[in-house]
C-alpha cells in the first residue's frame, strides 16, 4: 500500500505593486479672472451715438421757443453795450449786461445817449469769465420765465460764447440766437483748447452745480507752478 505523498507547497513571491489606477490628476485651484461683460463697451458706445442723434434730431423734437424775450450781453468790450443799445431801442426789449463795463459808463450810455429807461437794462457783475457770464444768472432768467433770448458779443467771441450758452442755458431750457458784433482789427482768434475747456467746464457746471474753476485755481495752478508748466 502506498503511502500518500505529502503536498508540496508553493512558495507565495511577494506581490509587485502593480501600476497605480488611471484617475483624474488632483486639481489646482487658480485664482480665475474676472468675468468679462462683452456688452459693457458696445452698450456705452451705442448709448452715445443714441444721445447725438437725439441731439443733431432736436430741431424735430424740441418745442419751437417763443419770440426773443431778451437781450443777454456779454461783458468784454464797449462795443457789444452800444451794439445792444441799439438794438433794444429798436425792439424795445429789456437788456441784461453781464460782466460789462462800469456803471457810470454804461448808465450814460443806455440812458443818455440811447434814451432807454432805467427799468428796462439791468447791470450784473458776478461774472468773472465766460462761464460765470451764464451760471450768475441762467436761473434768475429761468424763474422770469425767459425761453429766448438773443446773444450779444463780439465775432471772434462767439463760437465759445454759443458753445458755453448753449450748454448752460440749454440745460434750463432757454433758446439763444447769436448777433455777433463786428471786431474788425481788434479781432483775436481763440484756440480749440480754449473751446473745448470752457465747454467741459460748462458741462460739468450742469451736472454737478459747481463751477471747476475755484477748485483748479487752488489745488492744480500750484502745483502745475512749481512743475514749471506756468
Amino acid at each position: 500500500m502506498l503511502s500518500p505523498q505529502p503536498r508540496r507547497r508553493r512558495s507565495r513571491r511577494p506581490e509587485r505593486p502593480g501600476p497605480a489606477p488611471a484617475g483624474p490628476s488632483p486639481r489646482v485651484r487658480r485664482a480665475l479672472p474676472a468675468p468679462r461683460r462683452p456688452g459693457r463697451g458696445r452698450g456705452m458706445l451705442v448709448g452715445l451715438a443714441g444721445l447725438a442723434l437725439l441731439w443733431l434730431s432736436r430741431g424735430v423734437w424740441w418745442p419751437t421757443p417763443p419770440p426773443p424775450q431778451m437781450i443777454l450781453v456779454l461783458g468784454g468790450d464797449a462795443d457789444r453795450e452800444e451794439a445792444a443799445a441799439r438794438l433794444a431801442r429798436t425792439d424795445g426789449l429789456p437788456v441784461v449786461v453781464t460782466g460789462g463795463t462800469n456803471p457810470e459808463y454804461a448808465h450814460w450810455l443806455f440812458q443818455q445817449k440811447e434814451g432807454l429807461p432805467s427799468r428796462q437794462v439791468q447791470l450784473d457783475y458776478r461774472a468773472r469769465d465766460t462761464v460765470s457770464n451764464f451760471t450768475s444768472l441762467v436761473d434768475d432768467l429761468r424763474k422770469s420765465r425767459i425761453r429766448h433770448a438773443l446773444l450779444v458779443t463780439s465775432t471772434d467771441h462767439m463760437e465759445r460764447a454759443l458753445l458755453v450758452g448753449r450748454i448752460v442755458a440749454g440745460s434750463r431750457g432757454i433758446h439763444l440766437t447769436p448777433v455777433p458784433v463786428p471786431c474788425g482789427d481788434l479781432c483775436v482768434v481763440e484756440g480749440r483748447r480754449r473751446l473745448w475747456g470752457d465747454g467741459a467746464r460748462a458741462a460739468l457746471w450742469v451736472v454737478s452745480g459747481q463751477d471747476i474753476r475755484p477748485w483748479v485755481e487752488e489745488r492744480v495752478a500750484p502745483w502745475l507752478e512749481k512743475a514749471g508748466f506756468r
